[in-house]
């Protein structure tokens, strides 16, 4: 039986809505255009500003509230976005919220992964083709032949993942705080290695500032595996002052060549905290066009790669997902009770004192990880 379903129960035919920018429209979401002003065409926002005007409508008659990946694009990051952030830190917004529905600003683990949280709540995905590459490449079968292979031994999974990869996991983690997490369950495993799925790069990334051996899987996400070092030096070359920061999804190569590594929220910090002249943000498209909204004085470069998934998300979508109740994400309550425990592992973490970084120059180490073939 599949650990996840998604079910369309289309509402009683609602009346139409007149989406036009109408002064009253116009009036609603001023504040929310002097913020996206220079990033969206004044073309662009008289047809974007009547779908968040609606949607925030919904959002409070329902009782909903949406949860906004970094990598949704600015409209629905800054226009629509009840909590917005890294995965870690939607989930733990998934797991206090209390609303009676999540619309998920993401892709299908992340809704996986409010649902677990939250099981009592509904949960809507505005898009079913909105997948991921790595989340796909590890199933929860797959993760049992691993253990076999490697009994006694813990496994951390990242928290791209679906939910029967969780349900068969020990203790998620993100990419900010996958060092911490592993030390933390070698330590209380009494273990000087532990397995580590489903993200290749990201693995061979900590066990670059770890002393824990690391057992990783052949897994990476699409948008950041395309990018290599050449696409540094050729910023580099051209914008010799430009701070490059990188996300350890990316080979290591591309990690040894940045000027600073961490989690989403981590490259966001140093922006917001040093305000670079100049600045690379090493991962998906539209986090930089959401942070240059928020930070003044700073010129945002590329390269970048767009991620086909987390674009399926749009303005419409969440509006026809709120209007009609669509698509609703369910997962397997058994699925559910065991993978829950994985999740909410990673959430009692205790912070970090200081933003995760991968210090891939003065790393304690170079020991490779044991990749499973």
């Amino acid at each position: 039986m599949p650990s996840t379903t998604l079910e369309f129960t289309p509402a009683a035919k609602a009346p139409p809505v007149a989406l036009d920018f109408t002064p009253q429209v116009e009036a609603d979401t001023a504040d929310i255009y002097a913020r996206l002003k220079g990033k969206v065409s004044p073309i662009e926002w008289q047809l974007q500003a009547p779908l968040i005007a609606e949607i925030n409508r919904l959002k409070r008659d329902m009782n909903a509230v949406i949860l906004a990946h970094n990598y949704m694009t600015p409209e629905i990051f800054h226009g629509v976005g009840d909590y917005v952030g890294d995965s870690l830190g939607l989930a733990r917004e998934a797991a206090k919220s209390k609303a009676d529905i999540i619309v998920q600003g993401g892709v299908h683990f992340m809704a996986e992964t409010s649902k677990i949280l939250a099981p009592e709540k509904t949960v809507l995905i505005p898009d079913l083709r909105a997948g991921c590459s790595l989340a796909s490449s590890l199933t929860g079968d797959q993760l049992r032949l691993i253990k076999q292979r490697y009994p006694g031994l813990p496994v951390v999974t990242y928290v791209n993942t679906t939910a029967d990869v969780k349900a068969e996991t020990d203790i998620c983690c993100t990419s900010a705080n996958a060092v911490q997490v592993v030390e933390h369950i070698a330590r209380e495993w009494g273990v000087d290695r532990v397995i580590m799925v489903p993200d290749e790069f990201l693995a061979r990334n900590v066990a670059r500032q770890t002393n824990i051996g690391i057992i990783a899987y052949k897994g990476s996400c699409e948008v950041h595996e395309r990018f290599d070092a050449s696409d540094i030096a050729d910023v580099r070359a051209a914008h010799p002052g430009a701070i490059v920061l990188g996300h350890p999804e990316c080979p290591p190569d591309v990690i040894a060549a940045c000027d600073f590594t961490g989690s989403t929220t981590a490259m966001i910090d140093y922006v917001m905290d040093h305000k670079p002249k100049q600045v690379v943000l090493v991962t998906e498209c539209s986090m930089a066009d959401n942070v240059a909204a928020d930070v003044e004085g700073v010129e945002f470069l590329r390269p970048c790669n767009l991620c086909p998934h987390m674009k399926r998300i749009t303005l419409d979508g969440i509006y026809q997902s709120l209007l009609h109740r669509q698509y609703e994400v369910t997962v397997d309550p058994a699925i559910i009770d065991k993978a829950r425990l994985a999740v909410q592992r990673m959430i009692d973490m205790p912070p970090l004192k200081l933003p995760a970084r991968y210090d891939m120059i003065k790393a304690r180490h170079h020991v490779d990880v044991e990749l499973i073939s």
